[in-house]
């Protein structure tokens, strides 16, 4: 089997879509993610630069690196009198220094979301000019003595990925079954007294919880403590002797609900004797 004959077996049985391709000057300035085109399908250098003497020179390498979420759908190679196509840019440059890339002809390609197309650029070849044919390749044009070609074909859309979400603590402790333990009382939820109000002074008395934060000098719990914590709540003694007496319903049916026209019939006032008084001062001011 020949070479191109191999790349072209492997190259269709791949989906991966080639996502950007670059300039570089040889391995080392070339990008991490990116692959260098360092042989032609002859087997012979495929490095642009031509002529002796030459220390540096430029090569073509590609990517497939999906992240960024972005393929190449087509590549040309124009001459520096057309005008780049609307939608296409020029590929970067990663060169070393003093190396530079010949602007008689350049390519260019069109870069689009992996998520709106179906077919993109699969494999990019170079052969050198007049001696290769690639099937199911297409010629993109000679560049330097060397003629670039390349396959598309289909590519599967992307796998949706789920994104991690952040459950915060609180919705760690809900559940469904049932509630979770019994969370510790901290020191400004007391428990609630009991139904009589005439013994919360006793059972308020006898609770010496905050006594005994104070004087342990814990002071991690001191901002939990409010003004209201450990005063005892009581009522007045005129009112105790009420508090166990049951009223009855009666008692509110002599309570008479008054609207707002019975509310103003009752408090109109028409300020006749002011009026009547301010009739009197004004005739003595003008005979003054």
């Amino acid at each position: 089997m020949s070479a191109f004959e191999a790349s072209s077996s492997s190259s269709s049985s791949t989906s991966r879509p080639i996502t950007a391709l670059a300039w570089a000057s040889n391995s080392s300035t070339c990008p991490s993610h990116f692959s260098l085109i360092n042989q032609t399908e002859e087997g012979g250098s495929a490095n642009f630069s031509r002529g002796f003497g030459l220390k540096s020179g430029y090569y073509l390498c590609y990517s497939r690196d999906l992240s960024g979420g972005m393929v190449v759908t087509d590549v040309q190679v124009i001459s520096d009198k057309e005008t780049i196509p609307h939608g296409y840019c020029y590929i970067p440059e990663y060169l070393e220094h003093k190396a530079s890339v010949g602007k008689k002809k350049r390519i260019c390609v069109r870069i689009v979301p992996v998520g709106s197309v179906t077919t993109a650029v699969l494999e990019l070849r170079l052969t050198i000019k007049n001696r290769t044919m690639l099937q199911q390749y297409t010629c993109l044009g000679d560049m330097n003595g060397f003629v670039v070609w390349c396959l598309k074909g289909p590519i599967s859309p992307p796998a949706p990925q789920a994104k991690p979400r952040r459950v915060s603590l609180e919705m760690h402790n809900l559940s469904i079954d049932g509630t979770g333990p019994p969370q510790p009382l901290k020191p400004s939820n007391f428990p609630a007294g009991p139904s009589k109000v005439s013994r919360r002074r006793t059972n308020l008395d006898s609770n010496k919880s905050m006594d005994g934060v104070c004087d342990s000098g814990n002071h991690s719990n001191i901002y939990g403590i409010t003004a209201m914590d450990g005063v005892p709540f009581s009522l007045h003694p005129k009112f105790e002797s009420q508090s166990n007496t049951q009223v009855s319903v009666s008692t509110f049916c002599d309570v008479r609900i008054k609207s707002v026209q019975d509310i103003e019939n009752e408090y109109n006032y028409t300020f006749t004797v002011e009026e009547q008084a301010a009739k009197i001062i004004r005739p003595l001011l003008t005979t003054s």
